[in-house]
């Protein structure tokens, strides 16, 4: 089936509104002659005069009286399709989003973004997926909205946004032996370590730090989670190394635990929202990654325990 030109369809509803070809012209920005070459098309698509003369001007045709309505309602429905490019009603929308992220992320950040949704968009639902393997494909795929993660993409297509940057800190028990005295390297790797890995790695950016002192200390549990593990620090003379943000969820949570400066340097964790192209102009998406990006931009200063 062969659609219409769909500019007649404006046109006709140009026309139908001013009462004139001039006017109708005016309008959409026409000459008057292509206005008329315009009306004649319509009328042959129509097989109605739709104008017709009434002395100086021009009146419409019953038929031009009886499509004036659904003409109206269609340019109407066809503009919101092309407005909905930057905007959204978020009261009415309706919409999973399915965020990639670690324990960390969702500790700290997750109640706020929930309770935005909540206030902004009552009827969209919030789905955290588990860390994997494949992030690029689920992005790709649509089986995934957002990807946060401190490394970068594989393939180049993906759209990639800095959220913040932060460093680690250490996390023990209330009165660990290691508080008693000033925390030196040497110390510091004195004591049996957790090591957070979703792969189970027990190595890192932290036993490269301490190899270049000559110093190496001992992983002796390897946790999938942050969360996770910060509930086997008051029972041990186990260290945990966190992001610092990490310190906001033990001050709510009322964790009986210490941090302290670790006594090596260690690289900057930088945090990004990764997506895919196919959603940059989508105005939910773009809207909940923004939502999101502005709850990173919180300052948690009452994070420290």
């Amino acid at each position: 089936m062969q659609l219409p030109d769909m500019n007649l369809l404006v046109a006709l509803d140009a026309l139908l509104n001013e009462g004139s070809v001039v006017g109708a012209a005016q309008r959409m920005n026409l000459s008057p002659a292509a206005m008329s070459r315009t009306l004649t098309r319509i009328r042959e698509a129509l097989g109605d005069p739709i104008l017709v003369r009434a002395g100086r001007g021009l009146v419409p045709t019953p038929k031009a009286l009886e499509l004036r309505g659904q003409v109206r309602d269609l340019v109407e429905q066809a503009a919101l399709v092309f407005r909905s490019a930057d905007q959204v009603d978020l009261s009415t929308l309706r919409r999973r989003f399915n965020v990639r992220a670690n324990d960390f992320f969702v500790g700290v950040y997750g109640g706020r973004l929930i309770d935005i949704l909540e206030r902004q968009a009552p009827h969209c639902e919030l789905r955290i997926v588990p860390e994997g393997d494949g992030d690029d494909e689920a992005l790709r795929e649509g089986r995934i909205d957002l990807r946060i993660s401190n490394t970068r993409p594989l393939t180049p297509e993906v759209k990639v946004q800095n959220l913040f940057s932060t460093t680690f800190v250490g996390l023990v028990r209330e009165h660990h032996p290691l508080l008693d005295d000033e925390i030196t390297a040497e110390r510091f790797a004195a004591f049996p370590h957790i090591s957070m890995s979703r792969r189970g790695l027990a190595h890192g950016p932290i036993d490269t730090a301490l190899n270049a002192l000559g110093l190496e200390r001992r992983v002796a549990l390897i946790a999938p989670s942050f969360h996770a593990a910060m509930f086997m620090l008051p029972d041990s003379d186990l260290i945990l190394p966190v992001p610092r943000e990490t310190l906001f969820s033990v001050s709510r949570l009322g964790l009986r635990l210490r941090s302290f400066d670790l006594p090596i340097p260690l690289p900057t964790l930088v945090l990004t929202q990764t997506w895919h192209p196919r959603y940059d102009k989508d105005p939910a998406h773009k809207w909940f990654r923004e939502t999101l990006r502005a709850c990173c931009n919180e300052t948690w200063q009452d994070a420290q325990p």
